[in-house]
């Protein structure tokens, strides 16, 4: 054997990894380190990657993608022609109309989680968790507990709404809430 193994998942996901962070290479989180919003994408995928492993190739791309559409202007044509229309769906189901006001955007959220594929949920949960592990590990920058309380009680909202929640990522996201609320209490 001349070098190592690789999954049929490696091409398509470095692909995904490479045009993440060439879209997103100018944005930041909001947390004080600034931290670069292409680790935020690579731990969604990784959440889904450990309960899916390599069944689902298109669920971790998307993972990987979850945000171009809403903050890099990324077209669903862009996506479908780079990708597949499986990773633009899941993309596009996820994605929040920023045509709205922000509170209307969250409320939304709360409405549709229900309402979304079974795999766009799961995309959806490990987002939130990724996000509620950033209110704790690195939260944003001025915000206070309060405010960081509220975010966690919203993003509960929506994975409460979802009617077929991934129960190991339902799991982590249960555990973090918990945390979090004592730690902020």
């Amino acid at each position: 054997m001349d070098g190592p193994q690789v999954s049929n998942l490696s091409t398509p996901l470095l692909r995904a990894i490479h045009f993440a962070a060439g879209r997103h290479r100018d944005h930041r989180r909001k947390d004080s380190r600034q931290t670069p919003y292409v680790n935020h994408l690579i731990e969604v995928a990784l959440l889904l990657s450990e309960v899916v492993g390599d069944s689902d190739p298109d669920l971790i791309i998307a993972g990987l993608l979850h945000d171009t559409v809403e903050d890099v202007g990324v077209t669903r044509d862009e996506l479908e022609a780079q990708f597949g229309e499986g990773v633009a769906a899941l993309v596009l189901a996820v994605t929040d109309d920023k045509n709205l006001l922000k509170a209307e955007r969250k409320r939304m959220q709360v409405v549709k989680a229900g309402k979304l594929p079974r795999r766009a949920q799961w995309l959806k949960l490990a987002d939130k968790i990724s996000n509620v592990r950033s209110m704790r590990d690195n939260p944003p920058a001025g915000w206070s507990d309060g405010r960081r309380i509220e975010y966690v009680q919203w993003a509960a909202q929506v994975v409460a709404a979802m009617s077929d929640p991934h129960p190991v990522l339902l799991g982590r996201f249960r555990e973090l809430e918990a945390e979090l609320q004592g730690l902020l209490k």
